[in-house]
């Protein structure tokens, strides 16, 4: 048993992180962690590493089942007794649709806020400018994109197929994407997805206004590209996903627990002083 007192502070942050990088980077997930633990004292903040060490979890940014890695986060959140009283998530780029597949398919514990930082929650459709330091796996994962992103082992292995959207490709994308298709209940309505989601106070969309990595940037807000071509974009409020309310974001809308924000600035580029007043809000 934990006291009350202990609960309260165990109202924690959960860091995914982003492609490229790891959990304890300390110029950029570990800084993140550190500033809110010196914002919030006596908060408790889990960055979680997919995999037994860092390169292990940086590699695993690339090369993984994301199924496989939201059901491992599941499972480390259900047995941590500091997190039994709920917690604040944040994710970073593709850590943040991965966490909302957590809130979708794991309520207990209870998600209290989802915080997407730059995430790309109607997937992506190019890959202007490959977050990491390697070019050769970048230009790998680039021709694989735009040539075989739904064949099954790309689908399985490939981090980022495993949110890639073609609308040029619509029924192949319906057909074949194990894990975006999925939680954006574009096959069928999973009501118990639906019912999970609303049960969040905040879900919180960050926007990068000069992103050079994410296209379309619409997606960081739930908008994409329309179906059948690849240049006009719609917004979350004008997709089928909205108007049928397919995952109850309509209703979350109206009852007005969806925050869109915007800054400034290339993808995961923001200064701390706009963290503080516009993020750690939604932490306490």
């Amino acid at each position: 048993e934990i006291s009350p007192e202990e609960v309260k502070k165990s109202f924690c942050l959960f860091v995914f992180s982003s492609s490229g990088d790891s959990c304890c980077n300390p110029l950029s997930m570990g800084y993140i962690k550190k500033m809110i633990e010196q914002e919030i004292p006596g908060v408790y903040v889990l960055s979680v590493m997919i995999g037994k060490n860092i390169v292990e979890d940086t590699e695993n940014g690339f090369f993984s089942d994301v199924n496989e890695q939201v059901s491992m986060v599941c499972n480390q959140l259900a047995q941590d007794p500091k997190l039994k009283g709920g917690y604040n998530a944040m994710g970073f780029s593709q850590g943040a649709q991965f966490l909302r597949a957590v809130a979708q398919r794991c309520p207990s514990p209870p998600m209290k806020n989802l915080i997407s930082v730059g995430g790309q929650h109607q997937g992506v459709y190019g890959l202007p400018r490959c977050p990491g330091e390697s070019s050769k796996i970048c230009d790998m994962i680039r021709e694989a994109l735009n040539k075989e992103a739904y064949l099954g082992w790309f689908q399985k292995h490939l981090v980022q197929a495993q949110y890639w959207h073609d609308p040029l490709n619509d029924d192949l994308y319906k057909k074949y994407s194990r894990f975006l298709a999925d939680i954006n209940q574009e096959r069928a309505v999973n009501e118990t997805y639906k019912k999970n989601l609303q049960q969040l106070e905040k879900f919180v969309m960050v926007k990068f206004l000069q992103d050079s990595v994410v296209d379309p940037v619409d997606t960081e807000w739930f908008g994409f590209l329309k179906t059948g071509q690849a240049k006009e974009t719609e917004t979350l409020q004008e997709s089928v996903l909205y108007k049928e309310d397919r995952l109850g974001l309509a209703a979350m809308d109206k009852a007005g627990k969806l925050v869109f924000l915007a800054t400034e600035g290339d993808h995961l580029q923001f200064k701390e002083e706009w963290f503080k007043a516009n993020l750690l809000p939604y932490l306490h």
